[in-house]
């Protein structure tokens, strides 16, 4: 008896402020507080387009309005009860977001009204009294609230795109962009998968209307996610020590959330979200390809000592790529004879001509005496041992497959 009352008192207070709301607007009145209450009317039916427009108008010709809508939206969402507002005003401050660009106004006011905590979207305190089922409505929208609130601080898939591109050469600063981008286009994926509708939920009409943004969202971040982790594989080569790591960790990540997403698409084709036609193909990442991949960068990578030579180096050291703890920083440092510590710098063992030593030669000289008609005698047909090159990368690489090559000595 007394969650019902709680459901007839809730619902008679959102119908009476969108009563009010209507009559005070009449006349062409353009109230921002009151054009958000009548966008997220407590009713079943989907946010109307125009309020979106209103909005986009306003805020081209009034700068100060964005700062006005920030207040506004998060005093209405703060207030209500209703799921059915709370999830028109998430609605349309999601299709906001899609239209206005990375460097908007709005976007900025967002940040300001979540700092000085008049937007709380995560933590989202919301909690619904209208229904009977308030727990999966309730559920939904702070998992959805927390989807904006990431989106609010990060780059947009779309702006994203556009600014890599049109690119047709990259350099060393554009990889390191796009792995800094990049995990926040996984960290968004994962925020879309938490937006699983689940019991009484995944039946209504307005959830249905918010997951086919949330799911076009997935697709544009696992499409940006798929075209610019290739141009990391393919440079990964010249990537420095820290990047190539990070740019691992990506990689290893995508492998689990490939599964997660592929579940994810299935269950909301099965909901009938979206078309059916326009969700991708999810490639899966098999876990061999991951350790290839962690193989063939362990051996691009050695330890070598600032002072000593490259032969004098410890052969215990820990593996690059282990992710175990920080006692890896540890052991990048050993004690000498003196008692005194140094650091073990990490290089490459490839190195272009100005980092080669002059005790090795120069590029050519080293060309020179790589190249030989037969790999086991020198150029008087004696045999003689193989000369370890310490710029000479001794791990094959686990992708390339060489041609059988047989050598016949008469």
């Amino acid at each position: 008896m007394h969650r019902r009352i709680r459901q007839a008192f809730t619902s008679l207070r959102e119908h009476s402020r969108v009563s009010y709301a209507k009559i005070a607007t009449i006349g062409g009145l353009c109230d921002i507080d009151l054009t958000i209450v009548k966008a997220a009317s407590p009713d079943d039916f989907p946010l109307a387009d125009r309020y979106v427009h209103d909005f986009l108008n306003i805020f081209s010709i009034t700068a100060s309005s964005n700062r006005t809508f920030a207040i506004s939206f998060s005093r209405r969402l703060a207030k209500t009860r209703s799921w059915r507002v709370a999830l028109k005003c998430l609605i349309l401050l999601h299709r906001l977001l899609r239209t206005l660009p990375d460097d908007s106004r709005l976007r900025s006011e967002l940040l300001w009204a979540r700092t000085q905590r008049l937007l709380s979207l995560y933590p989202c305190n919301f909690t619904d009294s209208s229904s009977s089922a308030s727990k999966y409505y309730t559920a939904f929208v702070r998992s959805y609230a927390r989807l904006l609130d990431e989106a609010i601080t990060c780059v947009s898939p779309e702006m994203f795109q556009q600014s890599i591109e049109q690119r047709l050469t990259y350099k060393i600063e554009d990889m390191r962009r796009i792995i800094e981008t990049l995990p926040q286009l996984q960290s968004l994926t994962d925020r879309c998968i938490d937006c699983l509708p689940t019991g009484a939920a995944s039946t209504s009409f307005l959830v249905h209307s918010a997951m086919n943004l949330i799911i076009r969202d997935s697709f544009m971040c696992y499409a940006t996610f798929e075209s610019h982790i290739s141009i990391i594989l393919d440079n990964l080569i010249h990537l420095p020590y820290r990047s190539s790591l990070a740019a691992f960790g990506i990689y290893k990540k995508a492998s689990s959330q490939a599964e997660k997403l592929s579940d994810f698409h299935d269950f909301c084709k099965s909901m009938g979200y979206c078309g059916f036609n326009e969700y991708p193909f999810i490639e899966r990442i098999p876990e061999i390809q991951t350790q290839a991949l962690e193989t063939f960068l362990n051996g691009m990578w050695s330890f070598t000592d600032q002072s000593s030579n490259v032969s004098t180096l410890t052969s215990n050291v820990q593996s690059p790529l282990s992710f175990t703890d920080d006692s890896s920083e540890k052991e990048m440092k050993r004690q000498t004879s003196s008692g005194q510590e140094k650091d073990i710098e990490l290089q490459p063992l490839i190195k272009w001509e100005d980092e080669i030593s002059t005790d090795y030669g120069n590029w050519e000289d080293l060309l020179d005496a790589s190249i030989s008609t037969n790999p086991c005698m020198d150029s008087k047909n004696n045999w003689q041992m193989e000369v370890y090159n310490p710029y000479v990368i001794q791990t094959p690489n686990p992708f390339y497959q060489p041609h059988r090559i047989d050598f016949f000595h008469g």
